[in-house]
């Protein structure tokens, strides 16, 4: 593929999604551009936080995690695929600080 061949090629997003940290990337222009976050880090942390107010990403969330670490959820790439009724997932239920739910039981 020829430089000009590259450049009539459309915009194309990546993610990421890593266990403990996560990226952006487009490819444009021929070329990949890892997207930088808020902070202007090119990664961030794989946790999310919730408040009944707020939302929190990446590292505000690791700060919340030390202040409400039940509604800090951390590592949920372990989780998906899984069942609730794996072994791995069940072990996890005993040590996270979050809840785990079987969705077939799920209440709202």
């Amino acid at each position: 593929m020829d430089r000009k061949e590259k450049k009539a090629l459309k915009p194309a997003i990546g993610i990421d999604l890593g266990t403990t940290n996560s990226c952006v990337a487009v490819f444009q222009n021929g070329r990949v551009e890892v997207i930088a976050n808020s902070q202007g880090d090119r990664t961030t942390p794989s946790v999310v936080a919730f408040t009944d107010k707020e939302r929190f990403i990446g590292e505000g969330a690791e700060i919340q995690m030390i202040l409400d670490p039940c509604n800090t959820v951390y590592n949920a790439k372990r989780f998906m695929g899984r069942k609730f009724d794996d072994p791995k997932v069940q072990e996890y239920v005993s040590k996270y600080p979050f809840k785990i739910l079987d969705r077939e039981n799920f209440e709202s």
